[in-house]
């Protein structure tokens, strides 16, 4: 009796904690980005002899849209680049461009991703763009019913990766206005394969009113 009291104790548990990792409970909340915070990012270009530049000259005359890739060889993440790739053409039509930023260059990664994504790519060294507080998802996020699910959504969509480089820091969508118009936009992936909502990513496009330049003025 005693011991399946102790075996029911112990599924129980298991069931308990099952629940819970597919509740928010446990998820780390985000920590919003200012404008300020996100100006000062230094990018890179990826050529052979690299560039470094603040992050704002992306965004400064005509806005923005930004997506923190948080890995290139994961599908998923290769997924949502092909989605933000379908808007191109009406970002092109607001004279909005579409970025991406990478935390690190692992081999061929970036170059592999390019195929998925209609836009430049740079690299964010000190992982600014998932910050301020940067948030992982571990091993919690292979219990997690939404994660199954978008993994069967990328895979039936035909999408395929590797596992090469970090994949634990999660990444994100920022829509940008240009000056101080500020963050319109700010999707936080909440686990992995969380995409953004490709209207609202419109819908805040659309918002972004372009820099009148002083001869225009006149």
């Amino acid at each position: 009796m005693g011991m399946w009291s102790i075996g029911a104790g112990a599924i129980g548990a298991a069931a308990l904690a099952l629940i819970l990792a597919n509740t928010d409970v446990f998820l780390a909340k985000p920590q919003k980005a200012t404008l300020e915070y996100l100006e000062d990012v230094d990018l890179k270009t990826l050529e052979k002899e690299p560039m470094t530049f603040k992050a704002k000259a992306l965004w400064e005359n005509n806005g923005a849209v930004i997506m923190a890739v948080r890995r290139p060889g994961c599908f998923l993440c290769r997924e949502e680049a092909a989605d933000l790739s379908s808007l191109k053409p009406k970002l092109d039509e607001l004279g909005i461009p579409l970025y991406a930023v990478v935390k690190e260059q692992v081999k061929t990664e970036v170059k592999d991703f390019q195929p998925y994504f209609k836009g430049e790519i740079f690299l964010d060294e000190k992982k600014k763009f998932y910050g301020p507080e940067r948030r992982k998802m571990m091993f919690m996020g292979f219990v997690r019913l939404g994660v199954w699910y978008n993994f069967f959504r990328a895979r039936s969509g035909g999408f395929s990766g590797n596992l090469e480089g970090e994949g634990f820091i999660l990444g994100g969508v920022f829509v940008v206005g240009p000056g101080k118009q500020g963050i319109l936009l700010e999707h936080r992936e909440k686990e992995f394969g969380d995409k953004v909502n490709l209207v609202s990513v419109l819908e805040a496009a659309r918002k972004i009113k372009p820099q009148t330049s002083a001869s225009e003025k006149k």
